[in-house]
């Protein structure tokens, strides 16, 4: 399951655009929602261990303090 998630701006701290992805520890299947309250993994058979994976972007930099001169 990938999950994909905006930036946003929660007062004055910004929430950088980011995906989320849950995948089986065991075989690397991705699993859906519905499959998340499993005991087993419904690919591989074995107890169902989630490993999350997260990739953030980065969409905006702070201003740079100072003078490159």
């Amino acid at each position: 399951m990938k999950v994909s998630n905006e930036a946003k701006k929660v007062g004055g701290t910004i929430i950088p655009e980011h995906d989320i992805e849950v995948v089986c520890s065991n075989c690397g299947y991705d699993v859906d929602e519905t499959e998340l309250d499993a005991d087993t993994c419904s690919d591989c058979g074995q107890p169902l261990n989630l490993r999350q994976n997260v990739a953030i972007r980065v969409t905006t930099l702070p201003p740079i303090l100072g003078d490159t001169m």
